[in-house]
């Protein structure tokens, strides 16, 4: 509520005495400063997008000019010298050739074709065929029927279960164009039936998903052992919405496999269904949600959040000591990428001590810029906790979590952020942009177990298309892995 005083109520409380008027400039002092402090994390809120906190592109007021706090590189941009290009090239043996010929006069008067006939000019051009008519298969098994009266078929291949059924073919191709590409349903339906005559129905789609989601179990079971027998994992989580509620999608991965699911909770209770940390002894990438401290493993935090923070303290607030941090961890960041250029697997111990007392005089000077609020700060009636500065709940992370900051530096299995991480959840957001919410927990559960799949098979390097072919023609209990090497 405003303070209304008027000049008679200040005459008054002066009569009062000295007291008085020390208790009124007290009140509006605390007043004061309760105001400007909400003032200053107002601004905070408003100051903050995609450049300096961890706030999406999406979510951007006035979208800031993109920067980077990488230095400029001498290499022009484009491809580089020895980069291997994809040109379209001629074939020697064309699906067709159409032949035209050349008629007329010549300008000097003569008939063009009494000339010297020389070698044709060819020029190709490469098209998708027309789309043919589905080629139906009919699978004939013989049966015998036995002198006691019992019937015996020969078994029918896998996939093979109903009078009439989509091949693998369409199968895979319903899954990648749901799954991979993130068209919805009933678009994916009308792209099948206009561009290749396929007809068939959302129910028909969902079933073709369903049964990728069955045959992937004993996969997706290989893939989170390869995960959990890894030196890192990456770990992220993003909102996820199932039947208009807030559920969340976490995400595991390396650099070769992706493991993807979806629970009601974010924390500790959802990381241990997710069973990937039970008596994990590698090193865990994250951003420092605290769930994940909970687990007996190493760790190793993002400092990619760590430059947005201190961006945002050093363009916000002014303090000097979060643009110094900025240019320590960028620097540490391009000398270890320079060693491991050199195939060198460590730091020499005087490097790693010189960039140590570096980062701790950093966290010291950054302390001494931000005091701890003094108790007479607090509020009447007023509990708990006083409320940190940003610039001080930074530092407290800094140094609580040194060693998990600077694991990068010691530990060059270790990458510098969880990019990764953020990568590979990066288009669940987007399905869920495009789609809206999952209707169901099965239906979050089936993408999830499709998606983490493709992930991987992309991972490796290999065609998505030939690989959800082999889901189908599968009943489920062969693991359906890239060759790792």
């Amino acid at each position: 509520m405003p303070i209304q005083m008027s000049e008679d109520d200040i005459r008054a409380v002066y009569r009062q005495g000295e007291d008085a008027v020390v208790g009124l400039i007290t009140m509006l002092v605390d007043r004061l400063n309760s105001l400007e402090e909400e003032v200053t994390h107002l601004k905070g809120i408003v100051n903050k997008n995609s450049h300096n906190s961890s706030k999406p592109p999406s979510s951007d007021f006035k979208r800031p000019a993109p920067k980077s706090l990488r230095k400029k590189g001498k290499r022009k941009s484009g491809g580089q010298p020895g980069h291997k290009g994809f040109t379209l090239r001629q074939v020697e043996k064309p699906d067709k050739r159409i032949f035209y010929s050349v008629s007329g006069k010549c300008t000097c008067g003569a008939n063009i074709r009494n000339g010297e006939r020389l070698d044709d000019e060819k020029r190709q051009s490469a098209d998708i065929p027309l789309p043919q008519e589905l080629e139906y298969t009919e699978h004939c098994a013989e049966r015998f029927k036995c002198q006691c009266g019992r019937i015996h078929t020969a078994p029918f291949p896998i996939g093979i279960d109903a009078p009439i059924q989509y091949g693998a073919r369409i199968r895979a191709l319903q899954t990648y164009l749901s799954t991979y590409q993130l068209l919805p349903q009933k678009r994916c339906v009308e792209l099948l039936n206009d561009v290749f005559g396929v007809q068939l129905s959302v129910g028909t789609l969902n079933n073709t998903l369903q049964l990728a989601y069955r045959n992937l179990g004993t996969t997706e079971e290989a893939i989170k052992d390869a995960l959990r027998q890894s030196p890192t994992m990456h770990l992220d989580e993003t909102g996820m919405y199932v039947n208009g509620k807030r559920f969340w999608g976490h995400g595991s991965g390396n650099d070769r496999y992706t493991y993807y699911f979806c629970h009601k909770q974010r924390g500790g209770e959802a990381i241990k269904a997710g069973g990937m940390l039970f008596e994990y002894l590698g090193r865990i990438i994250h951003d420092g949600w605290k769930s994940y401290f909970d687990f007996d493993c190493l760790h190793a935090l993002c400092n990619a959040h760590h430059l947005r923070e201190l961006v945002f303290i050093k363009e916000h607030y002014k303090q000097t000591w979060a643009g110094s941090m900025i240019k320590l961890l960028c620097r540490i960041k391009k000398t270890v990428d320079t060693a491991k250029k050199a195939n060198r697997n460590e730091l020499a111990g005087a490097t790693l001590q010189k960039y140590r007392n570096r980062y701790r005089r950093l966290i010291g000077a950054g302390y001494r810029a931000n005091p701890p609020r003094p108790p007479s700060q607090r509020r009447k009636g007023q509990r708990g906790k006083l409320k940190q500065h940003p610039a001080r709940n930074l530092l407290d992370r800094l140094s609580k979590y040194e060693a998990e900051v600077l694991a990068f530096m010691y530990d060059f299995r270790v990458p510098f952020d969880n990019n990764l991480a953020e990568r590979d959840l990066r288009m669940n957001k987007v399905k869920q942009k495009v789609s809206g919410c999952f209707r169901s927990m099965r239906g979050a559960q089936t993408f999830c177990r499709i998606r983490g799949y493709i992930s991987t098979v992309r991972k490796h390097g290999e065609n998505t298309i030939d690989y959800l072919l082999n889901v189908f023609q599968t009943d489920g209990t062969e693991v359906l892995l890239p060759d790792p090497e």
